[in-house]
């Protein structure tokens, strides 16, 4: 997810950004406008990711290729994810990925009893 910024815009055939996504078949979803909530969600992940990684890589390390300091930035995109607890509104206390699963069957039990929902009235 990104905000609505002029550096993420451009038709995918004319903007590299938008290419590479088109190419690696990643789906890029973007805030919605005049909408602060979801502009807050990227803000604060910018936020942390600069604070407890940037900030201290670049004082730790001199990255002599931009693929080690790609290599680093996965480790801690992993952590973060995969490991690391997180106390925000939907976590309650575990890591993303974890939360991501517990609710997919939410999710697919809530389409499942739409579909049904919508058969029933079809039928009517």
């Amino acid at each position: 997810m990104t905000d609505r910024g002029t550096e993420y815009c451009g038709a995918r055939e004319h903007h590299e950004y938008e290419l590479y996504l088109v190419i690696e078949d990643i789906d890029h979803s973007r805030t919605k406008a005049r909408h602060p909530q979801t502009n807050r969600i990227c803000d604060s992940f910018h936020q942390t990711i600069q604070n407890e990684f940037y900030a201290l890589a670049f004082r730790k390390k001199v990255f002599k290729k931009v693929e080690e300091l790609q290599e680093d930035v996965d480790k801690w995109m992993n952590e973060y994810n995969n490991e690391r607890t997180h106390t925000g509104k939907y976590c309650f206390g575990k890591a993303p990925l974890q939360t991501f699963l517990d609710a997919k069957h939410l999710a697919q039990e809530k389409m499942l009893d739409k579909l049904q929902l919508t058969e029933i009235v079809s039928a009517s």
